[in-house]
Order: structure tokens, then sequence, then C-alpha cells
């Protein structure tokens, strides 16, 4: 490689990379609780997630505002690009689903009453897939900024709720009350929806805008799925039975959250086609 060729490598104050990427601030946002040296794989695997939360959020919000414009395949490609980084999120439970119960006992006690359910970002995700509640704002009252954007986003169509109203602009079946439902409550699965999807799926043309939509959400729904699953498993093998963090039911609760399908009718419409 010839001298001119050569990378500049003197720049006036911090370099161009970290300028954009930021990574002296990331790097130095660890603070371990304990002395144990595994503590740090569980610190940087859960903000790790944080990060996949907020981007997989703004996909999210991409696609909802694109479909409440009539822009499917922006909304489209924004699920796609949500169904890859799904996958890298849900690669994160790895490192932390081969802790033994000791050697996460080891560190557990720095948790304190601190548990995953308390997060902002995560609350947005589930908010955005319509599992809407209000008492889930509590925990973050005294974060005057965070409180206020879930209030906001509790408020607001779901992407799910964005799809049903462009299936009724398109001229399918889907009830008023569905439509005209209080948006801050947890989205009910309904018969005449799930008969709208056995429509958009029981028709000759498989490769239809509504049916690549359709598969675009259940790639997002399986995924989810998978999440809840590897969540619970991770947390069967670390800590068995016993109560959760911060007070939480542990693998009881997580169970019951990986029975549940996002997006409900779209899976049990198939049952109809």
């Amino acid at each position: 490689m010839s001298h001119d060729a050569a990378p500049n490598l003197d720049f006036a104050g911090t370099t161009p990379y970290e300028d954009y990427v930021q990574a002296d601030v990331l790097t130095h946002l660890q603070h371990p609780r304990s002395d144990d040296p595994g503590e740090m794989v569980f610190l940087v695997t859960t903000q790790v997630m944080e990060l996949w939360f907020t981007v997989i959020v703004h996909e999210w919000e991409t696609a909802a505002r694109a479909l409440r414009e009539d822009q499917v395949p922006v909304a489209m490609e924004a699920l796609k690009r949500s169904g890859w980084e799904l996958q890298s999120l849900n690669a994160s439970w790895k490192p932390i689903a081969q802790l033994t119960p000791a050697q996460f006992n080891a560190y557990r006690a720095a948790l304190g009453e601190g548990s995953g359910f308390q997060s902002a970002m995560y609350r947005r995700m589930e908010f955005l897939l319509g599992e809407k509640s209000a008492s889930m704002l509590v925990p973050h009252r005294g974060a005057p900024r965070v409180y206020a954007e879930l209030e906001k986003a509790l408020h607001e169509p779901s992407l799910y709720d964005e799809v049903l109203r462009l299936l009724a602009r398109r001229g399918l079946a889907v009830p008023q009350a569905v439509l005209q439902r209080d948006l801050s409550q947890k989205y009910e699965p309904s018969p005449e929806v799930e008969k709208v999807w056995a429509e958009v799926y029981g028709g000759a043309d498989q490769d239809t805008e509504l049916v690549r939509l359709a598969e675009a959400l259940t790639d997002v729904g399986e995924l989810v799925w998978r999440w809840r699953n590897d969540h619970l498993v991770a947390t069967r093998r670390a800590m068995g039975s016993k109560v959760g963090t911060g007070g939480s039911a542990g693998v009881t609760w997580l169970e019951k959250r990986a029975a549940k399908n996002v997006f409900p009718e779209l899976w049990t419409a198939r049952s109809h086609v």
C-alpha cells in the first residue's frame, strides 16, 4: 500500500467514527455492582437488548406511519428489517442462557428490585404489538420524559390497529367496534377480523400485497413468540421456578406470556382457509 493510500490518523478532535457512533460513551456505561466476572456479560447483554428494542420500536413506528399513509411497500421494508433485528435480539439470550444457577446467583443480588419488565423501551414494543396496559406506566412515574413517551404510545394506534384500518380502507369487513376501540386497552381477538384474514388468505392469488403484508406480520409474530420462549428457557435454566427479580412471578409469568400470540387472528384464521 502506498503512503498516499494510508488512512488519515490525525484528527483535530475526536475521530469521525467516535463522533458518529459515540463508542466511548457506550463502552463506559457498564458499572458492575459485584466482584463476579460474569456480571459484565449480563450487564452488556441487557444493554445490547435495550439497543435492539430501540431500533425495533423505530421500525414498527415507521411501519405504522407508512400504513396510515397507504405506503405498504415502505411498511413492508421496515417489517422485514425488524425481522432481522428480532433474530439478533433473540440471539442475545445465548450468553445468559448458559449460566448455571450458581453463576447467576453470584451477582443476582446486584439487580436488587431491577427486572426486565421495567424496561420502558420493551414496553413500547409491547404497546406497538397491541399489548396495552396503563398499569405498566406506574414504574416510570419518577422519570418524566420516559413516562410521557409511554403515555403517548399507550393512546396511539398499535401497528396492528393500523393494519386493520388499512384492511377496512381496502373494502374488507373489519367491524366498527374494532376500528373505534379504546386504544389504551389491550387488543382482544375478533371473530370478524379472523374471517377477514381468512378471506385475504383464501384467494387464488397468493402474491397480493395484502397476503405479503400478512406474511411479513406473521414473521414478526413468530419471532416475538420465539423471544418470549427463549426468555422463558433462559430463566428456567438460570433460576428454575424461584420468584423473579423485582418480585415478579418469574417462570410462571413468562409461561403465560409465551403461550400468547401477537396479531392473534392471523394465526387462528389459518384453520379456516
